[in-house]
């Protein structure tokens, strides 16, 4: 048995790790106008300076499942008899459902489908967990730790966003109805429930969000040796913000290991320029070069 792990591009791990770890990226696209572009090959500062520019929040959307079918045919040329496919919650995008498409669509190869059931760093540890373990543990295994690893008491991330008008606009926050009425005033925490986003939060000002954050990070992290904590940043084109951020939880919680990040193009997209995120797992992840 050959084993590949496969990630779609919303983990946004860098390349020499992707390289490093052996894992195979599956892009999602965003749309400007009639122009479809894969991000992975989207250079995030030009994407942000783009968006500033329009009046109207760009499109995203899932790989084609020809693009997928392609990836899995060149797997199974390589040699691979099984795919670990891991992918950004199947609430938020129609990713999962794609590549179970083209997994139906392929022969002589396995795809196992994992949904996340969230995004971003989280998604990334996940890779990077199968990955590091394919030469001592089963496939099977893999996937049961990774079942345990994505539940909330192992896995969580939290959001800070400028206003939640893009995640509004883009249909990706469930319980939005709830929120109207202060959209532009507040500064909403957010989470990821049941694989939705979900505002769970309304604070007046940035400094009292993230303290309202840092609160809960206290509680859940209390509850964990913190020395098998890891916890990634992850900023919106906002990196100086992004470093604050991390200086300060690493003088706080200094058995943790902190890492940063930054928002490719898809979740900018609905988080919006400026927004933080917070993810972190306590299953044991070699984040070496992250």
């Amino acid at each position: 048995m050959k084993v590949a792990v496969v990630a779609d591009s919303t983990t946004y791990l860098p390349e020499h790790i992707l390289q490093a770890h052996d894992i195979y990226t599956i892009p999602l696209n965003v749309i400007i106008g009639d122009d479809i572009y894969k991000e992975n090959e989207i250079d995030y500062t030009w994407y942000y300076d783009k968006m500033k520019e329009l009046d109207e929040l760009p499109t995203t959307s899932q790989p084609s499942i020809g693009d997928y079918i392609l990836l899995l045919e060149s797997l199974y040329r390589e040699g691979y008899t099984d795919v670990l496919s891991l992918h950004l919650s199947a609430e938020i995008s129609g990713t999962h459902q794609s590549a179970q498409a083209a997994a139906a669509s392929v022969d002589g190869i396995n795809v196992h489908v994992v949904d996340s059931g969230i995004a971003a760093a989280p998604l990334g540890f996940m890779a990077m967990y199968a990955a590091q373990n394919l030469k001592t543990k089963s496939i099977e295994e893999i996937i049961a730790d990774l079942d345990l690893m994505k539940s909330k008491e192992n896995m969580n991330a939290y959001f800070l966003v400028d206003t939640l008008t893009n995640l509004q606009k883009g249909g990706r926050l469930s319980n939005a109805q709830a929120m109207i009425g202060g959209l532009l005033k507040i500064k909403p925490i957010l989470e990821f429930h049941d694989g939705k986003i979900v505002a769970i939060e309304k604070i007046r000002t940035q400094k009292k969000a993230l303290q309202k954050i840092e609160a809960l990070l206290q509680s859940e992290f209390e509850q964990h040796d913190q020395k098998s904590l890891t916890v990634c940043i992850i900023h919106a084109n906002a990196k100086e913000f992004g470093e604050q951020i991390k200086k300060e939880f690493e003088e706080k919680f200094q058995d943790i290991t902190f890492v940063l990040q930054e928002f490719g193009p898809v979740v900018g997209t609905h988080v919006g320029e400026g927004a933080i995120g917070i993810g972190y797992t306590n299953y044991p992840v070699d984040i070496t070069g992250l």
